[in-house]
Parts: C-alpha cells; sequence; structure tokens
C-alpha cells in the first residue's frame, strides 16, 4: 500500500506569523517580535509574500535533508511552511514550465548568511534537476566553483568568519527540459585593499592561510614559502586562526575542487605562483637614499625577497628592482623618469599586489566561465543567483563602503519598482482594480550618486582628473559646493544652516541619508582609491616575466600597445557595472531573499532586537509589507481555499460537485463575510483585511474541533459495538468448549468405572484357570518324577549288565592276542636273531629323522633375510645336517626376497653394497649411513625457479646434486657450493646466483682421499697437467659423504672402465696450485660443539679437528 501523503498549509500549526502580510497589528515591533518567536523556535525562515526572509541561525539545523528537498519539490510556495527551498523549487518551476528566466537576489549585511543562501539554492536546483553523467558533470562543476571562489575572495572579518568580499551574480543555463547546461559568472568590485592591510580582528583572503597550513614541505619549497604566518606583513596575526575552521582541509577541499572545475596542474601551479608572489611582496622594505642632485630616493633592504619573488615570476630582477625605485611619465613624445621617495615606493608596492591580486581573481572568474559555459547553441533559459555585499555601516566608512551601499540603494530601487509592478500584473491579470500605491521612492538619493553632472561620483571623476593638486579636501570643498543643498546630503561645512551647528559630524566627513539611515564616510583615500593607479613601470614589468599567466594579467605592459589615454576609474567602472546589472535583472522574474544577522557575536540562540531592528530599517522591510498590503493582503487560488474551508458550509461539506469558484462563492455568502472584504478573480479569491483570513482559521479551527469530536463519537460507538459483538461470539466459543470438556469428563468416568470393572471381572477368571493350570501341572510333574526314577533303575541294571559283558570280551581278546604273539614268535624265531641289531637301528633313524623333519616343519622361522633365529638341534648326529638345511633355507629366502625388489631398488642396493664393501671397518662415519637411503637430488633444481640458469646450463642428467662446503686453502675457511655429478662431469655451482665455478670431466679425477674418523671432508685429487687441475685439487665437506664418494665411485667406473682409488688415512697430501698442503686429522673438543673445524697452520700443513 502506498504510503499517504500528507499536505499541510502554511496556516497550519503556526509559530506567530509565517507571512508578515497577515501580520496584525503591523508595526515595527510586532514585526520583530513576531520574528523573534519563530527565531527562539528554529523557524529561521518568514515570508513577505513571495519574499524570503533569512535570519541566520549560527548552527546546522536539521532542515536542509534530502527528505525535505523531496517534500517541497513540486509543492505550491504557501502550501508548506516558509522555507528557502520553496522560494527555490518556485523559481526553477517557473523557469522550466512557464519559460520564465528567473533571478535571486539575496541581499544583507554580512555576516547574515547570504552566501549560505546562494549554496542552498544552487544545491535545491542541483537536486531536482534532471540526470545523467553529462548533467552531473555540469551540475558538479557549478557547485564546486563556490569553494574556489570562496578561497580566493572570501576574508574572516568582525562580523562573518566567511565574508565574500566580493560581489557575485551567476547565470545557470538550462534546456528546454530544465536541466543545467552550464553557467556565466560576473564578479563585482573586489576588496582588493585588504591584501595589503586588514582592520583589526580581521584577516586577508582565506587562501593565504590555506596554502601556508595545507599545503606539503615539498610544495611550499617551490613556492619558496614557508608555514610561519608572523614571516609576512600582508598578514595579521592577531586573527591568523579561527576556531572551527580548518585551513588545511580547506586548502585540499579547493584544489580539489580546482580539478573538478577543470583546471590544468600547470595553471593550478602558476595561480599558486602568483599568490606566493603577492605574499612575499609584503616583505619587500625600502630605506631612503640622498643622491648628488639633493632628491631622495628609494633603495630595498633586503634584496633575498626580490631574489625569490623574480624566480617565481620569471622577471628580471634589475627590472623589477628599477620599477620600484622610479616612475617614468611619458606626455606626447617626451618620457621623464623621476625617483620615488620611500613613501611612494610603498604605494607602488601595495598597488602592484593590489592590482596582481584582483587580475588573478578575474581570471579564475573568466577560466571558471570558460569551464562552466554552455556547450550546445540552443535557446536557454536562465536562472540568476545574485550574492553581493549587504549594507554597510561601520564606525569609520571610506569610498569601500560608499560604492557597496550605492549598489545596495539601487538593489532597493529595482526592487520596490520589480514589487509593484508584479503586484500590479497579478491585479490586471486576475481583472481587479489597481489603485496607485503611495512609497518611498530612493532615485533621489541613487541620482545623488550617480547623476552625470551633479553626482557625487562624477565629481570623484572630475576632481582625479582635473590637473593641479588635487586631495581628499579639495573634493569635499567640490561637494559642498554641488550637494549643499541636497536634501540627503549633509556635511559641516555645508550651506544649509540646519547643520551648523552639527558638531557631530567631523571637518572631514559627509554624511548621506541612504533609504537605510544615515551614514557617515570618512573622504580621506577616496581620490587614490578611485584613481587606482599602478605606475606604467610596474605594469611593464610585469608583462616582460616568462610567467605565462603574469604575462596575461598585464596586457597593457606591452610597449607596442602603449596608451597614454588615463584608464577609467574605479568608481565609473563599479558605475558601469551596477547599471549592467540592473539592466539584465529588469530582465528577468526577481525572487528575494533577504538575510538577517541576529547578533554580532556569531552566536547561536541569540536575538539582538536592536540590531535587526536596524537592518529592518535598512532593507525596508515593513515599507515591502506595506507595499504588499495597499491593496489585499492574502489571495488563493479557489481550489486550495475551498479544499481547505469546505467544512464551515453544510453545501460545501464533504464535497462541493460544481466549478471551485462557485463553491468559494457558496462559501463566503454562508458565513455572510462583507463584500468589501474580500474580491473574485479569474483564478484567485482575494481577502483585503488579515482579520477576514484569521478568522476564518479561527472558524475552521472550531470545526475541526467539531468534527474531531464527533469522529471520534462514531469511533467510540464502532469500537464498542465491535468490542460487545466480539464478546458475544467469544461467550458462545467458550460455552460450546466447555460442554464438550463436561462431555468428555463424563465420558471418561463411565469408561474408567466400565474399565474397572472389566479388570475385576478378568482378574477373577485368570486367577480360576492359573488354579486349574498349578494342579494339571503338578500332576504332570509328578508322573514325570516317577517314570524318571523308574527309568534310571533299568539304565543302571543295563549298564552294570554290559559292563559284566565287557570286561569278559576284553579278557579273551588278551589271552587271544598273548597266544598269537606267542605262536608267531615261535614261527619265526630262527630268522629274527640274524639281523636284529642293524633293523632295529635303522628303523630307529628313520623314526628319528622322520620325527626331527616333522618337528622342523612346525618351527621354521620367518622369510626375513635379516631373521636371525633357527630352531634349536635336537640330536647331536644332526649337526651338520642342521647347518646345512640352515644355510640352504638362508639362500632361498634371500633369493624369495630379492625377487620382489624393483630395478631402481636394486640399483640402491648394489650401491649400498659397494659402499658397504669401500668403507665398512675403514670409516667411522659408515654405520651412520647404512640407515640412510641414497636419494641423489637433494636440490631440486629442475623445480625450482632459483636454479633455472644452473639447470639451462646442465644438459646432462644429475646423479647427485647436493650443497657441499668447499675449504678456502688460504685460511681454511668454508664457502657453500653446489656439488653436482652427472655421467661425464663434475661440477661447482655458487649456491646463491647459480653460476658454474668448476667443471672437470670424470676422467680426470685420480683419486678421492678422506680420514677414517667421524667427519665428512674429503679430497678430489686431479689429474696433473689436466686443464680442471690449474687451480689444484678440491677439499670438500659434506653432510652425504659415503654417497657421494660411492656415486663417483660407481660412475667413473662405469664412464672409464677404471676402479678409482679411495685413500683413507688421516694425513694425506693435497696439491694446491703449485704448493702440497698437508691435511691431519686430529681429535680434539670444538666450541662449535661437534662439529668438524679446519684451520691452516702453516704453508704446508691444514688441521681439521674431529671431535
Amino acid at each position: 500500500m502506498a504510503k499517504m501523503e500528507v499536505k499541510t498549509s502554511l496556516l497550519d500549526d503556526m509559530i506567530g506569523v509565517g507571512d508578515m502580510v497577515l501580520l496584525e497589528p503591523l508595526n515595527e515591533d510586532s514585526f520583530i517580535n513576531n520574528l523573534k518567536k519563530r527565531f527562539d523556535h528554529n523557524e529561521v525562515y518568514t515570508y513577505i509574500g513571495s519574499v524570503v526572509i533569512s535570519i541566520n541561525p549560527y548552527r546546522s539545523l536539521p532542515i536542509y535533508t534530502p527528505e525535505k528537498v523531496e517534500e517541497y519539490r513540486n509543492r505550491n510556495f504557501y502550501e508548506l511552511s516558509p522555507h528557502i527551498f520553496a522560494l527555490s523549487d518556485e523559481a526553477y518551476r517557473s523557469l522550466r514550465d512557464q519559460d520564465k528566466d528567473q533571478c535571486i537576489l539575496i541581499t544583507g549585511e554580512s555576516g547574515a548568511g547570504k552566501t549560505e543562501a546562494s549554496k542552498l539554492v544552487m544545491s535545491y536546483v542541483a537536486a531536482v534537476c534532471g540526470k545523467g553523467a553529462e548533467v552531473n558533470q555540469v551540475k558538479e562543476q557549478l557547485l564546486q566553483s563556490n569553494p574556489v571562489l570562496e578561497a580566493f575572495g572570501n576574508a574572516k572579518t568582525v562580523r562573518n568568519d566567511n565574508s565574500s568580499r566580493f560581489g557575485k551574480y551567476m547565470d545557470i543555463e538550462f534546456d528546454f527540459k530544465g536541466d543545467p547546461l552550464g553557467g556565466v559568472i560576473s564578479n563585482y568590485l573586489l576588496e582588493k585593499s585588504r591584501v595589503v592591510k586588514q582592520p583589526r580582528g580581521e584577516r586577508n583572503f582565506h587562501i593565504f592561510y590555506q596554502i601556508l597550513s595545507g599545503a606539503s614541505e615539498e610544495f611550499l619549497c617551490k613556492l619558496k614559502l614557508e608555514r610561519d604566518f608572523s614571516r609576512y606583513n600582508y598578514l595579521g596575526l592577531d586573527s591568523a586562526r579561527v576556531n572551527g575552521v580548518d585551513d588545511a582541509s580547506n586548502f585540499r577541499t579547493v584544489r580539489n575542487a580546482m580539478q573538478i572545475v577543470g583546471f590544468m596542474d600547470h595553471e593550478t601551479q602558476s595561480v599558486f605562483e602568483v599568490v606566493a608572489a603577492v605574499l612575499k611582496l609584503g616583505n619587500i622594505e625600502f630605506k631612503p637614499e640622498s643622491r648628488a642632485n639633493g632628491l631622495d630616493e628609494s633603495k630595498i633592504k633586503d634584496k633575498n625577497e626580490l631574489k625569490e619573488i623574480c624566480e617565481l615570476t620569471g622577471i628580471d630582477q634589475s627590472v623589477l628592482e628599477r620599477a620600484f625605485s622610479f616612475r617614468t611619465v611619458e606626455a606626447k613624445q617626451e618620457k621623464v623618469s623621476t625617483t620615488l621617495n620611500v613613501a611612494q615606493a610603498y604605494y607602488a608596492r601595495d598597488a602592484l599586489a593590489k592590482n596582481l591580486y584582483s587580475r588573478l581573481f578575474s581570471w579564475l572568474v573568466t577560466r571558471i566561465n570558460e569551464s562552466i559555459k554552455a556547450q550546445t547553441k540552443v535557446r536557454k533559459k536562465v536562472m540568476g543567483v545574485l550574492d553581493i555585499y549587504g549594507f554597510e555601516i561601520f564606525e569609520d566608512n571610506s569610498f569601500e563602503q560608499f560604492i557597496i551601499n550605492y549598489c545596495n540603494e539601487k538593489l532597493q530601487q529595482i526592487f520596490i519598482e520589480l514589487t509593484l509592478k508584479e503586484e500590479q500584473e497579478e491585479y490586471i491579470r486576475e481583472g481587479i482594480e489597481w489603485t496607485h500605491i503611495e512609497y518611498f521612492n530612493n532615485a533621489i538619493i541613487c541620482d545623488l550618486i550617480e547623476n552625470n553632472q551633479t553626482g557625487i561620483l562624477a565629481m570623484l571623476d572630475e576632481e582625479c582628473l582635473r590637473p593641479g593638486t588635487v586631495t581628499d579636501d579639495t573634493f569635499l570643498e567640490k561637494l559642498n559646493q554641488v550637494c549643499a543643498t541636497h536634501q540627503h546630503f549633509e556635511s559641516r561645512l555645508s550651506k544649509c544652516s540646519r547643520f551648523l551647528n552639527d558638531t557631530s559630524l567631523p571637518h572631514s566627513c559627509f554624511r548621506i541619508q541612504h533609504y537605510a539611515g544615515k551614514v557617515m564616510y570618512q573622504v580621506e583615500g577616496f581620490v587614490d582609491k578611485n584613481n587606482d593607479l599602478l605606475y606604467r613601470d610596474l605594469s611593464q614589468a610585469m608583462w616582460k616575466a616568462n610567467h605565462s599567466l603574469i604575462k596575461a594579467l598585464f596586457p597593457e605592459g606591452n610597449p607596442a600597445k602603449i596608451n597614454l589615454k588615463r584608464p577609467p576609474t574605479a568608481g565609473s567602472q563599479f558605475k558601469a557595472s551596477v547599471a549592467t546589472l540592473m539592466k539584465n535583472l529588469q530582465t528577468k522574474n526577481p525572487n528575494y531573499i533577504r538575510c538577517i544577522k541576529p547578533n554580532d557575536k556569531k552566536a547561536a540562540h541569540i536575538f539582538n532586537e536592536a540590531l535587526v531592528c536596524h537592518q529592518i530599517r535598512y532593507l525596508g522591510l515593513l515599507e515591502n509589507v506595506r507595499v504588499r498590503r495597499a491593496g489585499y493582503a492574502f489571495r488563493q487560488p479557489y481550489e486550495p481555499c475551498l479544499e481547505r474551508y469546505k467544512m464551515l458550509c453544510k453545501q460545501t461539506w464533504p464535497h462541493w460537485r460544481g466549478p471551485a469558484r462557485a463553491g468559494v462563492e457558496v462559501l463566503f455568502n454562508e458565513l455572510e463575510i462583507p463584500e468589501e472584504e474580500f474580491s473574485f478573480g479569474r483564478s484567485k479569491i482575494f481577502i483585503r483585511n488579515p482579520r477576514t483570513l484569521f478568522k476564518l482559521e479561527d472558524l475552521r479551527k472550531q470545526r475541526l474541533e467539531d468534527l474531531a469530536t464527533l469522529i471520534e463519537k462514531i469511533y467510540r460507538g464502532w469500537k464498542c459495538r465491535t468490542r460487545f459483538l466480539l464478546m458475544k461470539k467469544c461467550q458462545i466459543v467458550i460455552a460450546s468448549w466447555y460442554r464438550r470438556y463436561a462431555q468428555q469428563k463424563k465420558y471418561q468416568k463411565i469408561k474408567s468405572s466400565a474399565v474397572t470393572v472389566q479388570s475385576y471381572i478378568r482378574g477373577w477368571k485368570a486367577r480360576k484357570l492359573l488354579r486349574e493350570l498349578k494342579h494339571l501341572k503338578r500332576c504332570n510333574e509328578a508322573a514325570t518324577v516317577i517314570a524318571a526314577y523308574w527309568h534310571g533303575t533299568q539304565a543302571r541294571r543295563e549298564l552294570k549288565r554290559l559292563k559284566e559283558e565287557a570286561r569278559r570280551k576284553h579278557a579273551v581278546a588278551v589271552i587271544w592276542a598273548f597266544w598269537l604273539g606267542l605262536k608267531v614268535r615261535r614261527e619265526y624265531r630262527k630268522f629274527f636273531r640274524a639281523n636284529a641289531g642293524r633293523k632295529i637301528y635303522e628303523f630307529t633313524l628313520q623314526r628319528l629323522m622322520q620325527k626331527y623333519f616333522l618337528e622342523m616343519k612346525n618351527k621354521m622361522p620367518s622369510l626375513s633375510p635379516i631373521d636371525k633365529n633357527w630352531p634349536a638341534r635336537p640330536y647331536l648326529f644332526l649337526d651338520s645336517t642342521h647347518k646345512e638345511l640352515k644355510r640352504i633355507f638362508h639362500l632361498w629366502r634371500c633369493k624369495k626376497y630379492r625377487d620382489q625388489f624393483t630395478d631402481q631398488q636394486k640399483l640402491i642396493y648394489e650401491e649400498k653394497l659397494e659402499a658397504s664393501e669401500l668403507f665398512k671397518d675403514k670409516k667411522a662415519l659408515y654405520p651412520a649411513s647404512v640407515g640412510q637411503p641414497f636419494q641423489g637430488a637433494y636440490l631440486e633444481i629442475s623445480e625450482n625457479p632459483k636454479y633455472k640458469k644452473l639447470k639451462d646450463a646442465v644438459d646432462e642428467k644429475i646423479i647427485i646434486a647436493e650443497v657441499v662446503n668447499k675449504i678456502n686453502r688460504a685460511n681454511g675457511k668454508a664457502a657453500s657450493r653446489i656439488f653436482l655429478l652427472t655421467k661425464n662431469n663434475v661440477l661447482l655451482a655458487d649456491q646463491k646466483s647459480g653460476t658454474i665455478k668448476s667443471e672437470v670431466p670424470l676422467g680426470d679425477v685420480t683419486k678421492v682421499s678422506m680420514s677414517s674418523q667421524n667427519d665428512g671432508f674429503f679430497a678430489v685429487h686431479l689429474k696433473e697437467g689436466s686443464e680442471a687441475a690449474s687451480k689444484g685439487d678440491f677439499l670438500l665437506s659434506s653432510d652425504h659423504l659415503i654417497e657421494m664418494a660411492t656415486k663417483l665411485y660407481r660412475t667413473t667406473l662405469s664412464q672409464t672402465k677404471q676402479k678409482l682409488n679411495i685413500e683413507i688415512s688421516d694425513e694425506f697430501l693435497v696439491q694446491f696450485k703449485q704448493d702440497k698442503v698437508c691435511v691431519k686429522f686430529i681429535q680434539g673438543s670444538q666450541k662449535n660443539g661437534n662439529i668438524p673445524t679446519c684451520k691452516r697452520k702453516n704453508n704446508r700443513l691444514l688441521e681439521v679437528a674431529v671431535p
């Protein structure tokens, strides 16, 4: 079953008033109290019609989850509680479905959350638009452009830890389906003065701290930077670290974002090199030096920093050094070079740093636009997001605050105009009569600033361009002359008499009464900041750099393109940019987000009413509400209006079958609402007074309570009836089960009684039958006993008779036998006496031999050849026969045992037999080898990849492969070698590498010498004059000496048909090159346990100690 969709309204469960248009009474106190009440309940968004008021909570709230995105997706603007997602969805659907270009204007002072609001808008649009690999890539690039621009354009201020120090306007382009195609970013007036100087408690731009905190040591070394912030004059130390900000992690995020946006590796490297150069420019210091003509000039104190900057940027050190010390002025065909004093040199250094960073930032925006621009040329829909500085009123306000507040004046102007235009269009569209609305038009303030003849910016440009001495004071004097009579301009020297006694205004200041309040500006720095001059020498020095990026940032430095025309001032450039922005915004449907900062402490749960009141005034929010309420305070389409209030009329409840407008008319007539309180448009109902709407809400609330009571009553009745029927059904089931149980118990009782009676009757019958059977049994037993006694008497009588008869027959047989013997003896007596002794002797021998062989048959030993058991000799005369029989039996069983052998086993036993003939009773090591099988291949050369090289080198079959120790002739120490015996050769190879060290044909082996003791040493003697004998004989040691010597003996005999001489002696000679050395074996205790040791005693004696 699908999950039921629950729809809520802006008016349901309201905390305070969700839409300020409905606020009653409407005044400044009620406005602030309503915002505070909603803020205390974590409701940070409030509406003024279609305008969203956003209060910065300074903490994370669980209202931006993917579930919230889905909740606000494709929903009416007033259908749910106020949220920035509602405005984002309304703008996106208008762009997608109605083909209207949109713009979202986000305004507010620094720290109010403008940047976060723009991120939320972009993230919502990215979440609800289409999917796909290309679309996702575009969305990811658009979103990842934010971290890059924030790192280079945002900084910590006293009011905000992530304050945007530039204005940003992004046009996001969509196709006809509403899928993003790309975007275009415009930036306005980067606060480049922050590069060289920051107010107390503030930081420079984030990127400087991120590089020093997050870059690796290797990367910092390439940029010629150190991690210590205090090493750089451009970085303020009092706020270098910010709580809750991880600069190292943010640096990794920025690098990853640059990669996603599309920056190449060399481009990223170039950008960071420029940032490092700007940072190091602040460390260049100057000292005064007098020239011969009496003029002062400046010199660089420490040229090491200058050298590193030149290495980073690829600029000739002498060119840059001269640019910091001289200034060339060109007029027509003349060039004049003048020296710079220390103050001018510092000005030139700071101007270069500001221009370098400002142009780098503009290049970054251009480069990002190249990556995120739409690739197709089809018609596009556009949604613009404007995140620009809010109105700023500081203790010391300068040129930057002046042009920022000018921009906000223009935005306020277009806001009022577009809001009124939108209201008028809706009234006309719905057929409602439009009435003129009175409001404060700030065009007079904009004209004071931007008028081409008498505007403040025009006066400032004129003062900058005129010849002669130009200072900030002369600029103020000009303002006093031109603007003195303007009602929104004030100064200490103003001609208007009402300000003459205003001693709170210093002489070097002027005051403008903006729509948001009065702001006092310090004229100091106005002229210099408006000029924004960079000496041509520095521009040309930058253009001469081998660094491609820096060269591209200063095209005016090209000598071939020298333009003597004065560059436009900062004020005129910004004025033109604002005019272009206003023109762009007027072509789009506006959506507004007004951001408010609740406190200056950047802390959660604190609502400073005075600060909020100040922001409400300069944002003109009350005026916005009054404009919205000038006609009708509330309007709503007929369908949701009827759906919400239909329960208030019997004719429309529960279902209205006709058109929605007709249902609303019936509903309002039934409620007797005065006709002047509402009007019917083509698709909406317009309600003039919020009291009427609240009355409807109160009636609806009461009616809902009545309906809830009715539903509860019906439900309780249904529940009681259901419970009664269930109890009745249960009673019937229980009764039926009980009756069944009672009958079962009764049946069981009757059945038990019947069984008892039956058991008694059966028992009586059984006992009666038992008595009868016992009587019959006793009768049968008595008859059996009598018969047995009778039969026994008869048997004993017959036995006695038979015994007597047998004795008689036996006596007759004995007598008859004796008689026959007597007759025979009498008959043959004459023959028997002649050879009776010999026959008896032969008969006796025959009987004894027969008995001997029969006994031997049963006492034969096992067929094992090693079984030495043999039966004992029974008679002395059979001694030789007994031994011969033992010998014959042993030979026979040996033959039977040999017949079982395979060819391989025969070969092994032949080798064992050969070893026995060679070493038995001669070598003390021999008995231990008898029980050990001869394996031959102790190293798996063919299977082990380590010996692949050795395997490839040996083509013949390997008879034995074993690791032996080769004795060094110089010191008696051993070295491991691989001993290989093939059919034709003896080989020695290196154990680690498998390289063959020596190869000896079997024909060159003349003798093998070894001791008679329990050791594994042996010497292989080679034929004198042979090639193998050039280095002498081999003295080796092996754990399988008996096997190796036996196989070597047999293989040599097989190949050469000559027996190999095996010499067993405790003292023998070994030929080492040209010398003969005596190898002597002695008995002795060993430090290494039972291991024999070899030691060179002198040039002629090698002594082996055997345990």
